[in-house]
């Protein structure tokens, strides 16, 4: 029987590879490197697509195993559901037509330092999350004509009311979690209309009624760029170096359709 891992696009950045590590053990991997490059080792079912014809909705459960080449792994890397909210593309060369949008999603995450992820002061902002996002959708157009004002949010009163603003419209959830991330664990996320249930090791570790509007894409990656959103309006983001090789492993993926009474 073929891996699921064998359905996914994969995108690949800068040395980036994504390779079976042993039999049904998959790695994705960035190269060490200087904080000039981004680089990236990604699986996605949704590259080709318009967000529309994304193809998950709720009630659906991913469930998988993982672990890290490191504790701490400068950028980020997770897996889980979302609407890939900030490509933009035209549908040049093939590409789907595809603007802005709020953000939509459900996965564990992590974000090392100076990652700063969170439009509340009252929630983790950084390290090994657990999280949602939910935001209505508002037209693609307006948030592309929007975007180029982008720039002045690097002012910092600038930022912090955009902030405030965001928080507005864009609810969110998250956990810290304190665990090992160079062993083995088994990650779920069930993800429902009014809630979302994470686990590992089948221990639950977030339930929240903050709940993703679909239809969301599944994505698994590696890279090592940052965003920070900090409380005193210093918006940045950029890329880090890695002085060596980083890398998850990934195996037993499955993402199956829940009773929808739940």
């Amino acid at each position: 029987m073929d891996s699921p891992f064998l359905a996914f696009q994969r995108r690949l950045v800068s040395g980036g590879q994504v390779q079976e590590a042993s039999s049904g053990v998959w790695r994705l991997e960035i190269p060490a490197g200087s904080s000039q490059r981004y680089r990236l080792a990604q699986l996605d079912d949704y590259s080709a697509l318009p967000r529309s014809k994304f193809r998950w909705q709720p009630p659906v459960e991913l469930s998988l195993r993982a672990r890290a080449s490191h504790a701490e792994i400068p950028g980020t890397w997770g897996f889980g559901f979302w609407n890939d909210p900030f490509s933009f593309s035209l549908g040049i060369g093939g590409a789907s037509r595809r603007l802005p949008a709020l953000p939509n999603t459900a996965w564990f995450f992590f974000a090392s330092a100076p990652n700063y992820l969170s439009l509340r002061d009252d929630l983790p902002a950084q390290g090994f999350l657990a999280a949602t996002f939910r935001s209505p959708d508002l037209p693609g157009a307006l948030l592309g004509v929007l975007s180029p004002l982008a720039v002045f949010a690097a002012i910092h009163p600038v930022g912090r009311l955009a902030r405030k603003i965001a928080r507005r419209f864009i609810a969110q959830s998250a956990a810290l979690i304190s665990t090992s991330l160079e062993a083995w664990h088994e990650y779920k996320v069930a993800w429902m209309t009014s809630q979302v249930r994470f686990f590992i090791d089948d221990s639950l570790v977030l339930q929240t009624s903050i709940s993703p509007l679909g239809p969301l894409g599944l994505v698994l990656w590696i890279d090592n760029q940052y965003a920070a959103l900090p409380p005193d309006g210093r918006l940045r983001s950029g890329v880090l170096s890695n002085p060596a090789p980083a890398w998850i492993e990934l195996a037993d993926l499955k993402v199956n359709r829940l009773p929808t009474n739940l």
